[in-house]
């Protein structure tokens, strides 16, 4: 199994805020990503766990949402390893604008 890719969204909207955002956050985005499709999309209170499916590989990960930042982890099939730097900096800025634009 791969090592996970991790990244950390810092946000000031506290957590609620942060969780009503992101709810409708991750098939909003992968919309605007034609590759990217969404398998599965589940809310555990402040946890999100999800499947997506991009260029006929399945990744799966969580986003755990706090206070002060958001923590999302995917672990990508071998075949999209080498677009994780790639997926890194797309994760980061999606979330950046989700977590700082005016509602």
């Amino acid at each position: 199994m791969s090592r996970p890719l991790v990244v950390s969204i810092p946000h000031r909207l506290g957590k609620d805020e942060a969780v009503r955002r992101l709810q409708s956050g991750l098939s909003r985005a992968a919309s605007s990503i034609p590759v990217l499709k969404v398998d599965e999309e589940r809310w555990d209170g402040d946890r999100m766990v999800f499947r997506v499916r991009a260029l006929g590989q399945a990744a799966s990960g969580h986003v755990d949402v706090a206070e002060d930042h958001v923590r999302v982890e995917v672990v990508l099939p071998w075949l999209l390893q080498r677009f994780a730097e790639a997926a890194q900096a797309a994760i980061r800025s999606r979330g950046q604008l989700l977590l700082t634009k005016k509602s």
